[in-house]
């Protein structure tokens, strides 16, 4: 095997046709949208542009570059020319010179990125434009060296991609047995055994029961508003039977739904990067828990001039707005928190933090049958939305406070379990991605000893 050192610009020409929003409109041609990870091109109809735009041709190898490192390289075979924005590069190449499959896999490997570091002013920090591909010098093997690396890299990603479809539908089989879980637990099958050894706990009903009485009497001192009645019959249709302990309800009837108002939003806060009161967005909402990892912030004052929508207790939270809408997570920390305009809190009534377990609420909530209730009256619109109305008529079912405990202690158990199985598997996943590398590595690094010194050396 003949190793060379070369440019790229020697095996590679930049196809420069340049198009200005106008002209690039009048022709009228589809557009790539994006190239995935995978290589695979995406076109789009003819779609109207405001950016420069560059053309492609049928055979052109074509390159993402803000992604090209990734895997977002590929030759398009379509039978017509194309266009995409100035974003990506396209090149026409000399077949005689490279093996366009060795090279795709060659931009995707730890040696090109090393290269492009060590040649250019900031890598591939910056976009992989053609002035900085082309002069690259890089070692390149003969066109049968470049074959029977091909071959090799490419017998052993199959092996790769079979690991990883198999990651794939164990994760997916996990995700499935979690449901499986909650379904279970919100139907009283996780604690049939503990029903039978603690028969003389007071059913759901009484505490029901405790918590109107409470709510009747916050509202006769005027410290709860009596709001609108949800009138919507219980119904829980998806379940044929539950324990006869248990209770249904409205979220309304245990539980005080708020939100804050957008024009309160826009008059009082601004949000900063750092601050005295974190403030929960949407997208710090996620199953079960808080991401904490891109919070913004508030200063007291403002949070204490708009008091309703603080979170000073353990309670529920829920997105009503935007891409993670109806995500529910729980609040629980031990000091003063702020929410932002499209999260919602649902916490319990003044005085009866004692009869609700609010990861069991939460746990319900992620259920199959929790997850139709939030979604049943969702408002269909350009951008769908949960109003309060909704939130307050989710229906419930409530065990005794003792079960709710129960249940929790054993769903989390079960979870926990998931998630190491999960962790494994991911970790496993990095291992063929880790390996794949150190195959690319082996391939465009290595020289055999009667090649060491290059044919133009």
């Amino acid at each position: 095997m003949i190793w060379n050192k070369v440019s790229i610009g020697e095996f590679l020409e930049e196809r420069k046709d340049r198009f200005k929003p106008e002209e690039a409109n009048n022709l009228k041609l589809k557009r790539i949208s994006k190239i995935d990870f995978s290589g695979n091109i995406h076109i789009n109809e003819n779609k109207p542009t405001k950016t420069n735009m560059i053309l492609i041709k049928s055979g052109d190898l074509v390159i993402s570059g803000i992604n090209a490192d990734k895997g977002a390289v590929s030759i398009y075979t379509g039978d017509e020319d194309v266009m995409a924005t100035i974003h990506y590069s396209s090149y026409s190449f000399d077949s005689s010179r490279i093996n366009i499959d060795y090279l795709k896999w060659y931009l995707k490997s730890k040696t090109f990125l090393k290269i492009l570091k060590e040649q250019t002013k900031g890598g591939i920090k910056t976009e992989l434009k053609a002035k900085k591909l082309l002069p690259l010098v890089i070692d390149l093997p003969d066109l049968s060296g470049q074959k029977e690396i091909l071959e090799k890299i490419e017998s052993i990603n199959v092996e790769c991609n079979d690991i990883c479809d198999l990651q794939s539908e164990l994760l997916l089989d996990i995700s499935q047995l979690k449901q499986a879980i909650l379904q279970e637990a919100i139907q009283g099958k996780l604690t049939q055994e503990w029903r039978e050894k603690n028969v003389n706990v007071e059913p759901a009903s009484e505490l029901l029961k405790r918590i109107k009485a409470e709510k009747e009497q916050l509202i006769k001192n005027k410290r709860l508003k009596k709001g609108n009645t949800i009138n919507h019959p219980r119904n829980l249709i998806e379940l044929d039977s539950f324990p006869i302990s248990w209770e249904q309800c409205k979220a309304d009837e245990i539980l005080f739904v708020t939100k804050l108002a957008g024009f309160e939003y826009s008059k009082h806060i601004t949000l900063e990067k750092t601050g005295e009161i974190p403030v929960i967005r949407a997208q710090n909402v996620r199953p079960l828990e808080i991401d904490k990892s891109n919070l913004l912030f508030i200063d007291k004052k403002t949070s204490e001039l708009l008091d309703r929508c603080s979170l000073t207790k353990e309670c529920l939270l829920v997105t009503f707005i935007g891409a993670g809408i109806g995500d529910v997570a729980t609040y629980n920390e031990n000091r003063r928190w702020h929410l932002a305009p499209n999260v919602a809190k649902m916490e319990p009534f003044e005085g009866c933090e004692e009869f609700l377990d609010i990861k069991f609420l939460n746990y319900f909530l992620l259920s199959p049958v929790g997850r139709k209730e939030i979604f049943k009256h969702i408002k269909a619109t350009a951008q769908p939305s949960l109003s309060m109305g909704t939130i307050r008529d989710i229906d419930f079912l409530i065990p005794p406070i003792q079960e709710q405990k129960e249940i929790v202690e054993k769903v989390e158990t079960l979870m926990q379990k998931c998630n190491e199985l999960e962790q494994e598997i991911t970790q496993s996943e990095e291992h063929a991605n880790m390996l794949m590398q150190a195959v690319l590595k082996e391939a465009f690094e290595s020289k055999t000893e009667n090649t060491e010194e290059y044919a133009n050396a």
